[in-house]
């Protein structure tokens, strides 16, 4: 079957289904008070400058996410790479509750302070990124925002590593495969070069 994507199909159901995995970024921003909230549109982008790029949709009454909302205010957020223990808290985050409304508080997720003048990130978290606004792109006829975001420092659990000195750590994180998670842990050993 080949299918025509300006044939008004589903666009979301497809790519999500075939674009897999899709790591998940549980995102913490701040503005009176924090948000929290996990994106599967989200990847590496360049390592020099180190950057990251995620989608952000709309709310349902068309206005910004508050995750959105709060970056274009501050210029900051925090990524952090969930496990498999926060997979249940992490999923109830991406619920849409009023601005007013913190999911730290509503969900009961602990936050850490890590980094001055960045976000808190996600006690327990294996990995998280203190990134800066880089870029907004405007894609025409989108009603999702892609922004680019600069990591500026990163964490790293220490009982991730399995070479603290050559920076080998390994963890394992959840991702989307379709509309359901995944964990990534299971290896493959890459094939030797001759």
């Amino acid at each position: 079957m080949l299918l025509n994507f300006s044939d008004n199909l589903d666009n979301y159901k497809l790519m999500r289904q075939a674009i897999i995995p899709r790591p998940i970024g549980w995102i913490v921003t701040e503005d009176e008070n924090t948000n929290i909230a996990p994106f599967s549109y989200f990847m590496a982008l360049t390592s020099t400058p180190p950057t990251m790029i995620v989608s952000i949709g709309q709310k349902s009454n068309g206005e910004p996410k508050d995750t959105l909302a709060n970056i274009r205010k501050t210029k900051k957020c925090t990524i952090c790479i969930p496990k498999e223990s926060q997979l249940e808290k992490m999923h109830f985050s991406a619920k849409e509750l009023a601005h007013s409304i913190s999911e730290a508080e509503t969900f009961d997720i602990e936050l850490n302070k890590k980094i001055e003048n960045f976000p808190d990130m996600v006690h327990g978290a294996p990995v998280a990124f203190f990134c800066e606004l880089k870029q907004e792109l405007d894609i025409e006829g989108s009603l999702h925002k892609p922004i680019i975001v600069e990591i500026r420092h990163m964490y790293i659990d220490d009982t991730c590593f399995t070479n603290k000195e050559k920076l080998y750590f390994e963890f394992d994180p959840i991702a989307r495969i379709g509309g359901d998670y995944s964990f990534l842990g299971t290896k493959i050993p890459a094939p030797k070069m001759h």
